[in-house]
């Protein structure tokens, strides 16, 4: 597989670059970015052979199978739409658009196209969520009851910028993370919430942008989730609950881009540590992206699941500026 990367990004150079190379005859050819100059430089550093500060020229190559596009948020849905009218596979970053609109088209495209689309949902690729994920789906503790996502950060200053100061490029804690708690509670639960209530603030680490966020959602199956995202809690630790009418599970220190933590199964027979796989995320990912190209499995996270996740987030969001529940519009079927 031989990939472009869209977007000189920090996600691309501290993983996605390994994860790419790491697949058998897996190869970066080419680094598009904004500036021709920033494009140069982040070649030189990650021995990456062509660059250019026009997507079209990546494109244009008939070696590159796939792009990887990791630019602005408000970027990807022009991104996407060149790269797959170009024949490409994409592997896009969450949230996949500014709109769900401009999500679903993405996706539909990708489909009439016939291209493999996904969506980096690193952490449904962990082997600690994957195992919380079969202890449910084993029974081992009953009828869920409720999810409780902590995901609350301090926000490193170098991923800060438009993270945090521009509305317009799809910053805030919205659509950086809770997008991402969303899919991790779709994914543990198999199910899609339903309605939410909100509230976010920001403490004034940036400006026009939310930087803390809790929401309730109320799921299909009755359970209730509850999800807390930051920018600015530097000790408040990251993890999950899970909670049935049979045990609980506690998963500590496992919303986070290494294979970390520990997982722990309570019921009525006692304690129980849950061990799980240890692996790098990103390269399972990029692994199940490339077996859909090859027609023998899936993405871990396709389009529909950037979907789905993008439009409770947006839920999100308007449920804590309008002070009401908001039912969850997904924009129709998928």
């Amino acid at each position: 597989m031989d990939w472009a990367l869209i977007g000189a990004s920090t996600i691309a150079s501290q993983y996605m670059v390994n994860a790419f190379r790491s697949q058998p005859g897996g190869n970066v050819s080419w680094i598009v970015s904004g500036s021709a100059a920033r494009a140069v430089d982040y070649a030189d550093r990650h021995r990456i052979p062509k660059s250019s500060g026009e997507m079209s020229d990546a494109l244009s190559d008939p070696d590159v199978d796939a792009v990887y596009i990791s630019s602005t948020n408000e970027k990807h849905f022009a991104h996407a739409t060149a790269a797959i009218a170009a024949g490409k596979h994409v592997f896009c970053e969450k949230p996949l658009a500014m709109t769900l609109g401009e999500a679903r088209e993405m996706v539909q495209a990708a489909e009439t196209a016939g291209v493999v689309f996904a969506t980096n949902h690193h952490l449904r690729c962990a082997g600690s969520h994957l195992a919380v994920r079969d202890l449910i789906a084993a029974g081992r503790i009953g009828d869920v009851l409720s999810c409780r996502v902590f995901h609350a950060v301090h926000l490193p200053e170098n991923l800060r910028g438009w993270r945090i100061n521009s509305k317009d490029a799809g910053g805030g804690v919205v659509p950086d993370i809770t997008v991402h708690d969303a899919d991790v509670i779709r994914f543990l639960l198999n199910e899609d919430p339903q309605s939410v209530v909100a509230e976010v603030t920001s403490s004034g680490m940036g400006q026009g942008v939310e930087d803390s966020a809790m929401s309730v959602w109320t799921m299909p199956s009755g359970a209730m989730a509850m999800s807390h995202e930051s920018f600015t809690h530097p000790f408040a630790g990251s993890g999950f609950e899970v909670h049935g009418t049979k045990g609980s599970v506690f998963a500590r220190g496992v919303m986070t881009q290494q294979p970390v933590g520990e997982i722990e199964l309570v019921t009525a027979s006692g304690r129980e540590v849950i061990p799980f796989e240890i692996y790098d995320l990103y390269t399972f990912g990029v692994a199940r992206f490339c077996e859909a190209v090859a027609g023998t499995g899936r993405p871990a996270a396709d389009g529909w699941d950037g979907v789905m996740s993008l439009a409770v987030a947006h839920a999100v969001r308007e449920a804590a500026a309008t002070g009401t529940r908001v039912v969850v519009n997904y924009g129709g079927p998928r």
